[in-house]
């Protein structure tokens, strides 16, 4: 499965009452280390397909959900559970030590 690019108009459906956990990435175009991140979430969402999935919120053009989470640095990493935050990382990540953070 892609990737699925999360808006406000879409969050309640995609995050909130998803069955499966969702590992969120807010990024930005601009952003250096979110473009180097960007394959190793590629690769993820297509191994861990139906098992996590994996959303993409542009803090540019998704003002108020970056606000609503706290986002302060970017790349912002979030894995919610249950519609609510499990854990989450600010920076660049290896694609391993995303995985050892999904587990």
């Amino acid at each position: 499965m892609a990737e699925i690019k999360i808006t406000a108009a879409n969050f309640q459906e995609e995050v909130v009452n998803s069955e499966i956990p969702v590992l969120l990435d807010f990024w930005a175009t601009w952003c250096g280390p979110c473009n180097m991140i960007a394959p190793a979430l590629e690769e993820i969402a297509q191994e861990y397909e139906g098992k996590i999935k994996v959303g993409k919120v542009n803090v540019d053009e998704e003002g108020l959900l970056a606000a609503q989470f706290g986002v302060t640095g970017i790349p912002y990493v979030v894995l919610m559970k249950d519609g609510k935050i499990a854990d989450s990382f600010v920076g660049y990540r290896s694609r391993e030590e995303i995985q050892a953070f999904l587990k």
